[in-house]
């Protein structure tokens, strides 16, 4: 882990949960209560829980996220979400350009940045997602390609403001599949020379999440590797059960 930032553990719920599943999200809360952990933690539930679990969690060890923003503060964007709307209902993060929404959207690594812009006008901190498909980490274009996404998707802005980036390899979300140790470090590493180089200090302190299939099983072993500064969680995030494990394994 890069010894340098304080580890930041986020759980990305996707599209699911309903009212009830808000228990799961008081029982890490508790647990963390009971023992605390050396790392900053946060829940990204849909936009339809984010203001009830922002209350669910006041005044807890757990933070609040959303899971996209729109660039505008307000306007005519059926069924769109301002980042300011995000902060009104007591997100505290935002998730960007994660790759469901760069394949499923064709959001560029602009259209990210213009998004970044955003989470920070209102206030938020932004969880910046960059990474490889399959096809592409085959042709060997791995390190170009995220290169290229995270200069091209955090803006200057960023310089002084707390930020994380995500790696996230597109082939090992929700597969069950895992790069190995040595290119988990290879992929940080170059995320690192890039941020340190357009961002100077604040690039240098922001921690790099890895993120494609953190479960309690391999999460101590990754959260130890070179430049690893925590985790964005996905489906092992869904329960306190599952999820309080990885946090445990940051310290």
């Amino acid at each position: 882990m890069s010894t340098n930032v304080r580890p930041l553990i986020a759980g990305n719920w996707k599209m699911h949960g309903l009212e009830a599943s808000l228990a799961e999200a008081r029982a890490l809360a508790q647990a963390l209560a009971a023992e605390p952990s050396s790392a900053r933690v946060a829940l990204c539930p849909p936009a339809t829980l984010v203001r009830d679990m922002a209350q669910a969690l006041a005044g807890s060890a757990v933070l609040t996220g959303g899971q996209d923003c729109h660039v505008e503060v307000s306007g005519a964007f059926t069924g769109e979400i301002s980042a300011e709307m995000l902060a009104d209902a007591g997100a505290a993060l935002v998730i960007l350009g994660h790759s469901e929404r760069r394949a499923m959207r064709g959001e560029s690594d602009a259209d990210v940045a213009a998004k970044v812009g955003a989470a920070l006008r209102a206030g938020l901190e932004p969880i910046v997602c960059v990474g490889e498909t399959l096809a592409e980490r085959e042709a060997g274009k791995t390190l170009d390609i995220v290169r290229r996404q995270t200069e091209g998707s955090l803006p200057s802005a960023l310089a002084g403001t707390a930020f994380s980036v995500a790696y996230e390899p597109v082939w090992a979300i929700g597969t069950g599949l895992t790069p190995t140790l040595d290119q988990i470090e290879e992929v940080h590493a170059a995320i690192r020379e890039v941020l340190a180089r357009t961002l100077g200090e604040a690039g240098r302190a922001a921690p790099i999440l890895y993120g494609g299939s953190v479960k309690p099983s391999n999460a101590d072993e990754i959260l130890k590797a070179r430049e690893v500064g925590g985790a964005l969680v996905g489906g092992a995030s869904l329960k306190c059960a599952d999820f309080l494990p990885i946090v445990r394994a940051a310290g």
